[in-house]
């Protein structure tokens, strides 16, 4: 079966790379730019920017996406997962889409920022997300805030001064705040998993 994935293209994403990964997977990629596009199988929500910048953008597509999320897979991607929470202090304090409960706050003073590179992730509970994938695989990161949020949506974690959530999940909706499609063989295969679970959804 070959699902049908939206990248939703509000301005602010490694599109190209994203939408390359889900090629190279075998999947239908397209990307979502206006509120009618919606009609797909799974969503990919992608960032590379500020939080603030990110909602504003964001902003035709939000009432859309919610309502989708109710019944339809989720993927943020970076600062995509960040948007899910409820808010953010980065650049003052901003309301986010609130689907995952939890505040995406900068990361430890004294830390050099961005966290930019390879880092370990430690799995911290069972999903079909990470299936096959060894505990402790590293995956690449770019960014200067993370998101905090309890353990029921905890599904990874990863130190970096401070242990902060990686890999988060509530239902259908996921959100890593590393880059799978720059994360090698390891970062295809958890996209694999996301079109698994997009593929038993239907």
């Amino acid at each position: 079966m070959s699902v049908k994935i939206g990248i939703i293209d509000y301005g602010m994403g490694n599109l190209k790379s994203v939408y390359k990964a889900f090629k190279f997977l075998k999947t239908n990629p397209v990307f979502i730019d206006k509120e009618e596009d919606f009609d797909c199988d799974g969503l990919i929500l992608p960032g590379v920017g500020a939080f603030e910048d990110g909602m504003k953008n964001l902003g035709v597509f939000i009432k859309a996406l919610k309502k989708e999320s109710k019944t339809k897979p989720i993927l943020g991607i970076c600062l995509g997962m960040q948007m899910l929470f409820s808010d953010s202090e980065e650049n003052g304090f901003f309301k986010g889409l609130n689907l995952i409960p939890g505040s995406v706050r900068k990361l430890p003073e004294g830390l050099k920022v961005p966290h930019m590179g390879w880092n370990s992730v430690e799995f911290l509970d069972d999903d079909p997300l990470l299936n096959g994938i060894n505990n402790e695989s590293y995956f690449y990161f770019v960014h200067s805030y993370a998101p905090f949020c309890g353990p029921d949506y905890t599904l990874g974690e990863t130190e970096y001064g401070i242990n902060f959530p990686s890999i988060v999940a509530k239902d259908f909706i996921y959100g890593t705040q590393f880059h799978p499609e720059k994360s090698g063989k390891i970062g295809l295969k958890l996209l694999k998993n996301y079109i698994n679970i997009v593929e038993n959804s239907l």
